[in-house]
């Protein structure tokens, strides 16, 4: 198992360039099950999830193509057969976004049979949601060894009021929406930039879509989508924790080919924060404004602070004077990093959804295990401020979101490098 070692105290310097945003292209991959013809995505990150879509598809029939050399980051995809429209658990079971495939399935085959998503290490992730959309579209659901099966000739528009939002559900209902027979009504829509992403691939492909990016969207079905070439957000995640690992470390950091409309929320932190911040078309630079100030966060659904950027603003909090307290609104389980924080010297209590960070602690180097892909994120800010070298255990959560981010960050001075196993296996 791969572990990253890293050596704390050089201030990140120059510039670092932001991958395609994961979030954005695992919807955009299942759409391409929507239609026989080829859909080509650009700006594909080289990630895990990534891999895993591949064969999730492939082993439906479909054929995927990931581009190398100077095309690695295209992605040539063609679902003319789908012979097995079954989303099987030993592949989907690493991966959350395992359910993105129950729409276009059904809407494209009539029947879809997929694994059902277990928790992830940060909380349920609940598919109810996805399955009362259906059945309001007529699907027949039912349920069986783990495995979830929908049936309907032919998908029927509806209105449908989503219980709470859902980014996933969002996208799901809304690739089932585009080939049903009639007008789809959707409410209480996810509003994130990778629901509307998805609906301009959709709409290159011929569907009919009002109010991507709101939450009222309106679809009217069509009989049949064609092929469509594509380029995948920036992903904002991405660009958010390098962002602050330019504040965390003191640098003087230009973060490249992002789009800084979709960070608002965290650019207002760090500004609160005092970190100085330049905003350029499609980059943003933070440098050192000094010494770091405490600001509070809650997480919301987008526009507002994103739960996926929690864990690594944490890590950011312990560099700030002053008390910061964290509010986690979406999802249940994600303090999993608090603890490794506090034995690299933070100083956080957590108490229900709320976790209190009193800093600003010297953080010193330790061992210390990843949980999942943000709490990893939020451990190498800490140890990149850390007084000696610490070790992460575990960083193939990494790998599942973060496209080479050792030798992105190497790029900018930071003192990191990847090691496998130390001792030869017998």
């Amino acid at each position: 198992m791969d572990k990253f070692v890293v050596r704390g105290g050089n201030p990140l310097l120059g510039t670092i360039k932001v991958s395609g945003a994961k979030n954005s292209a695992l919807p955009c991959m299942a759409a391409a099950i929507l239609t026989e013809d080829e859909v080509i995505l650009e700006n594909i990150p080289q990630v895990q999830d990534i891999e895993t879509e591949r064969k999730l598809l492939v082993s439906m029939g479909a054929e995927v193509q990931l581009g190398y050399g100077r095309a690695q980051h295209r992605t040539h995809i063609r679902c003319a057969l789908l012979s097995d429209p079954v989303a099987k658990y030993e592949i989907v079971k690493t991966m959350r976004a395992s359910s993105l495939v129950l729409g276009p399935l059904i809407a494209r085959t009539g029947m879809a049979r997929v694994a059902m998503p277990g928790g992830c290490a940060i909380g349920g992730r609940p598919i109810d949601l996805h399955l009362k959309a259906l059945e309001a579209m007529g699907a027949k659901i039912t349920q069986d060894h783990g495995y979830l099966e929908a049936r309907a000739d032919r998908l029927r528009g509806a209105h449908i009021v989503f219980d709470k939002i859902t980014v996933t559900g969002t996208e799901d209902i809304l690739m089932a929406a585009v080939l049903a027979e009639g007008e789809t009504l959707l409410e209480n829509c996810a509003r994130e930039p990778e629901v509307t992403d998805l609906a301009a691939l959709l709409t290159a492909m011929g569907a009919e879509i009002e109010g991507a990016g709101t939450s009222t969207i309106k679809v009217k079905g069509v009989a049949k989508l064609h092929g469509a070439r594509h380029r995948i957000n920036p992903d904002r995640i991405e660009a958010g924790t390098f962002l602050l690992a330019g504040a965390i470390t003191g640098g003087d950091l230009n973060v490249d080919c992002c789009n800084p409309d979709h960070l608002g929320a965290l650019l207002l932190k760090l500004e609160q924060c005092g970190v100085k911040i330049d905003v350029g078309e499609d980059h943003v630079r933070v440098r050192s404004g000094g010494t770091l100030k405490a600001a509070d966060i809650s997480t919301e659904e987008y526009p507002g602070f994103p739960t996926d950027m929690q864990a690594q603003f944490m890590a950011l909090a312990t560099q700030a004077e002053g008390t910061t307290t964290v509010t986690e609104n979406i999802f249940e389980n994600r303090f999993m990093h608090v603890q490794e924080l506090n034995r690299m010297g933070a100083n956080i209590t957590v108490q229900g959804r709320v976790a209190t960070v009193r800093g600003k602690t010297p953080l010193q180097s330790a061992a210390v295990m990843c949980s999942d892909l943000r709490a990893s994120a939020s451990l190498v800010l800490a140890a990149l401020v850390a007084d000696g070298e610490s070790i992460l255990d575990r960083v193939y959560h990494m790998d599942r979101g973060y496209e080479r981010i050792e030798e992105k960050l190497r790029g900018v001075g930071a003192q990191i490098r990847r090691m496998g196993d130390v001792f030869a296996k017998k």
